[in-house]
């Protein structure tokens, strides 16, 4: 969906006055501001109520914007080689790259870290954005820290309302999923937060690859045990015990196949069905990624006591998915 001209130039003209504008990308819709302007930073982090340890993403429009921002220089040569090959091979893209920071950004986006989080996102209305402000955005999803993120415009307006400042609205995102964070100043690549970048891709460029690690200092956003979160309880169950369930009027229920709920519809001795969703007609992973903050947030909105929901397969984007739900679920 393209955005308006006259609203593009606006929100860029915001922007670069170090205000804060809600943009779309391929993932999630971000609260974006100046990433080199530490008051419009700390609006983000004020108006999500996002806490100062948790690091901002950097986005860009191209490549060239990357020299203003990371040390690429500093890794390792092997490492240099990997991220040369990621950014030619998987940017513009859902891969967020954790590098050396340059000094003149400012600690507060990378909550005083040596790193810092880098990604060229896939959206053209995002990239032209970047483009027209200020060449670099430090955007979170633009939502409470810790609740579902938005994949509309309409979800940033119910969430964030006036407080986000403009919202400019791209339609629904791609993918629904946040990028994944990979950490190139390891040893060995080191994957942070699972999301719209498949661990297999990630593999067949790299080869050896690890996960990473809580313990360590939280070089990314999305690390917290307990994140992504709807309002109301969540539960997280593996399919047989989802299909398992007895209906409760006051709980709803996320099925991954449409099969699956059809099938536990069938066992349920009264109607069950408007509180209770598919992920995806047919089980696929990359329509159950676009469709799963949204389908939460639906069930989230019926004020029901709790939610269920069925883990859905460990590969590929269901692994990000998992993440989501696990973390979802892991303060109920």
């Amino acid at each position: 969906m393209e955005i308006n001209e006259k609203e593009m130039q606006k929100a860029a003209e915001i922007l670069r006055a170090g205000g804060l504008v809600a943009f779309p990308t391929e993932t999630v819709y971000g609260l974006g501001g100046d990433a080199f302007n530490p008051l419009a930073l700390a609006k983000i982090f004020e108006i999500k109520k996002r806490p100062r340890f948790d690091p901002l993403i950097i986005h860009i429009a191209d490549l060239g914007a990357l020299e203003a921002i990371a040390e690429v220089r500093e890794l390792p040569a092997s490492a240099q080689k990997q991220a040369e090959r990621l950014m030619h091979t998987l940017w513009p893209g859902p891969l967020t790259l954790i590098l050396p920071k340059k000094p003149a950004l400012p600690d507060l986006a990378t909550s005083g870290l040596p790193t810092v989080g880098v990604r060229l996102p896939a959206h053209p209305e995002a990239r032209k954005l970047i483009r027209l402000s200020t060449g670099a955005i430090a955007a979170p999803s633009a939502n409470p820290f810790g609740y579902l993120s938005p994949t509309t415009a309409d979800h940033v307006r119910r969430q964030l309302g006036e407080a986000g400042g403009m919202i400019l609205d791209g339609g629904p995102a791609r993918i629904g999923l946040e990028s994944t964070v990979l950490d190139l100043t390891s040893e060995i690549p080191r994957i942070l937060r699972p999301g719209g970048t498949p661990e297999e891709i990630l593999r067949d460029i790299l080869g050896d690859i690890s996960s990473g690690n809580e313990k360590t200092p939280r070089a990314s956003p999305g690390m917290l045990k307990s994140h992504y979160a709807p309002g109301a309880p969540l539960k997280l169950h593996d399919p047989e015990e989802m299909l398992a369930l007895p209906y409760n009027p006051e709980e709803g229920y996320l099925f991954f196949r449409q099969t699956d709920l059809d099938l536990w519809l069938k066992t349920q001795d009264r109607p069950a069905k408007a509180r209770a969703q598919a992920l995806s007609a047919a089980g696929d992973l990359p329509e159950a990624g676009a469709r799963l903050f949204g389908c939460l947030r639906e069930l989230d909105s019926l004020g029901l006591s709790s939610l269920h929901a069925e883990r859905v397969p460990d590969q590929g984007l269901g692994k990000a998915i998992n993440d989501r739900l696990s973390r979802g679920s892991a303060g109920s």
